[in-house]
């Protein structure tokens, strides 16, 4: 009876591993209410006149410093990054930390969780119009 209950067990654990999502997905809802504090500074539209950070709009997959409306820091010009989820969330964790001497004066996004939910609402609701 022992063996059958802990196999019963091991099965839903299997289970309940086979549909959860990955520890790195994060929800596009609760990353457009992060979103808020970013909002000050960037939009999602690719016009962001007036604001004092670049447009998001389709950063997924974008080289860095390549608007061509915007004055970007000589760093982030020289770091040769493109803007991935794997980039973006070491960005959002430590702006300077990645490329030192960028203007982002933003200290960053400490909770892993809240970065993959950015992440998450700008693959969502940052893409190019077409």
């Amino acid at each position: 009876m022992r063996s059958r209950s802990l196999a019963l067990a091991f099965a839903a654990a299997l289970g309940a591993a086979a549909g959860a999502q990955p520890a790195s997905a994060g929800d596009a809802d609760r990353g457009k209410l992060a979103f808020g504090r970013c909002a000050a500074c960037h939009a999602l539209t690719p016009d962001a006149a007036g604001l004092p950070g670049p447009s998001l709009a389709g950063v997924i997959g974008r080289p860095a410093a390549q608007l061509p409306n915007f004055r970007y820091s000589p760093a982030l010009k020289r770091s040769g990054l493109t803007w991935t989820e794997d980039t973006l969330d070491r960005f959002l964790a430590n702006p300077q930390g990645v490329v030192r001497g960028n203007r982002m004066p933003f200290s960053g996004v400490g909770d892993a969780a809240e970065r993959a939910d950015l992440i998450a609402y700008l693959a969502r609701d940052a893409a190019p119009a077409r």
